[in-house]
């Protein structure tokens, strides 16, 4: 035998492998372009690929379809400034005692020392943009909207913003660009108040003949292109937005970051956070009557087109291939929201929540779980997970893709689970909804005692308040219609001693709760 050629042949058969390895290891390390579409109040129920309600959205199907469709993707929280401020950070919004709905005059809400998720793209290289709903605050308290405003968006990470600040429905009715209202007039100055009105000044309550689109509760302050709002402005008429060429203006606005982000020598990152569809619900006229459902299942079949119109420009650009979308939404779907729209008379047989209980601003499912999937062009291929996976997790997961190792602290590394390499997500995830919180545990969920009303009269939406604890196993009662809390005690008092270790907290008071 000679030996040295042998020595040789192994010598080049191990060289042949660690440059096939290295091959390997540097396409993992390619960084595609990085999308987060991000709808407000879009119910689990409401994509047709869940096959549970009556809508059909073909553009978000071909996402959610064409990826990972996750059955068990959370929103940190049942409503959206809290979801929102847990996307961008990696943080349980239960932390932060101020991440709740906030008023369109807040101050910013992540800190500007705070590690987010596009400071962390930032790092690696990424060009980081926003485009859409912002609504976790602005400046420091006191906010001057006839100058440049700062903090924003830009102070957490963006490199370019496009926002409105709060919601639709609030004040001030203006877009902001890179902190500056675009289209201000120096001459019409903007006055915001979310206490009193200015003198002079139409409401809803005090001229009536004015408004074009009715309230049904909270909704009666300024008024703005013929509907009432919450909060009171003043002045800024050229540069107050037409709500019904909304979706079509940040869709064009979308384009364009990604149009500049492609001439560039960087990956980007985009957060395309659409309004749709939370209230006013207002399509454009070429979408209205379309659903049959009034105005919000038309606004969700508008929110599909402009979603599809989004995917075909970065198929026109040749960079969808390299390009990784998710797709999901701010919390769980409500029909009256405040306004008298028909959303409740013309349902139908459309049901937003699927087959789940309870809806925005509720711990019941509904509340949280939403439509969620991952969407990678002959990256990932097309499957179903169960696995628990929560928005939470996105910075730690994007983050290791990216090459990144800073997270925030409670988000988690499953990435793996979300290119669809496996079905192990989270273990357990600790829900939110107006301050109150539960837990679930693998296929069990815990719901504390709550004090106040069961059911959200205004919405008429069940909320999870009641006086016991309430046990629910997933696995075998999705709807959530049989508490084991009192057959099942050991099983409770696990779930009550892991949450409480979670929260930080010596036993589950009610008020004790409300208040962490």
């Amino acid at each position: 035998m000679n030996y040295r050629t042998v020595f040789f042949g192994l010598l080049i058969s191990i060289l042949f492998s660690c440059n096939e390895k290295q091959k390997e290891d540097s396409s993992e390390l390619v960084k595609p372009n990085i999308v987060i579409i991000y709808f407000d109040d879009l119910g689990y129920g409401d994509v047709s690929a869940y096959e549970s309600g009556t809508l059909s959205t073909p553009n978000l199907d071909r996402l959610v379809n064409g990826g990972v469709k996750f059955t068990n993707g959370y929103a940190s929280s049942a409503t959206c400034t809290p979801s929102r401020y847990a996307l961008l950070t990696g943080v349980y919004p239960w932390r932060n005692q101020n991440a709740k709905i906030l008023p369109g005059t807040a101050p910013l809400l992540i800190d500007t020392a705070q590690y987010t998720l596009p400071k962390m793209f930032q790092d690696q290289g990424y060009q980081t943009g926003i485009v859409g709903k912002w609504h976790l605050g602005l400046g420091s308290g006191s906010v001057d909207w006839n100058k440049k405003i700062i903090p924003g968006p830009n102070e957490a990470g963006f490199d370019y913003s496009y926002i409105l600040a709060a919601t639709q429905d609030r004040v001030p009715t203006v877009y902001i660009e890179n902190g500056n209202v675009v289209n201000l007039d120096p001459n019409d100055p903007i006055e915001v108040s979310y206490e009193e009105n200015f003198p002079g000044e139409p409401t809803a309550l005090t001229h009536p003949e004015l408004v074009e689109m009715k309230w049904h509760h909270g909704h009666n302050n300024s008024i703005v292109n013929g509907v009432p709002r919450i909060g009171f402005m003043k002045g800024g008429e050229a540069a107050k937005w037409s709500d019904v060429d909304m979706a079509d203006h940040f869709l064009e606005k979308a384009k364009e970051f990604v149009d500049q982000g492609s001439k560039l020598d960087q990956p980007f990152f985009l957060y395309y956070a659409l309004q749709q569809p939370h209230v006013p619900r207002t399509p454009h006229p070429r979408f209205v009557g379309t659903s049959g459902m009034g105005p919000r299942g038309d606004a969700i079949l508008e929110a599909d087109w402009m979603v599809g119109e989004f995917i075909d420009h970065l198929e026109e650009m040749g960079i969808l291939e390299n390009t990784l979308i998710v797709l999901s939404s701010d919390n769980g779907p409500v029909l009256n929201d405040g306004y008298y729209d028909d959303a409740v008379e013309k349902i139908g047989d459309h049901t937003p929540a699927g087959p789940l209980r309870g809806g925005k601003y509720s711990l019941f499912e509904a509340g949280t779980r939403v439509p969620f999937a991952v969407y990678w062009k002959a990256k990932i291929e097309p499957k179903t997970s169960s696995a628990l996976v929560t928005q939470i997790d996105l910075m730690a997961s994007l983050g290791t893709l990216v090459g990144a190792e800073n997270f925030g602290q409670d988000s988690e590394n499953l990435l793996d689970v979300f290119l669809g390499k496996t079905d192990r997500g989270r273990g357990e995830f600790v829900l939110e909804a107006t301050s109150r919180t539960a837990f679930r545990n693998g296929n069990w969920v815990m719901i504390p005692p709550y004090s106040g009303p069961a059911v959200q009269n205004q919405v008429n939406i069940e909320l999870g308040n009641y006086p016991e604890y309430q046990l629910y196993n997933l696995a075998k009662d999705l709807s959530q219609e049989r508490n084991l809390a009192e057959s099942n005690p050991e099983k409770l008092q696990e779930m009550i001693k892991r949450f409480e270790q979670i929260r930080g907290i010596e036993s589950t008071n009610v008020e004790e709760l409300e208040l962490k």
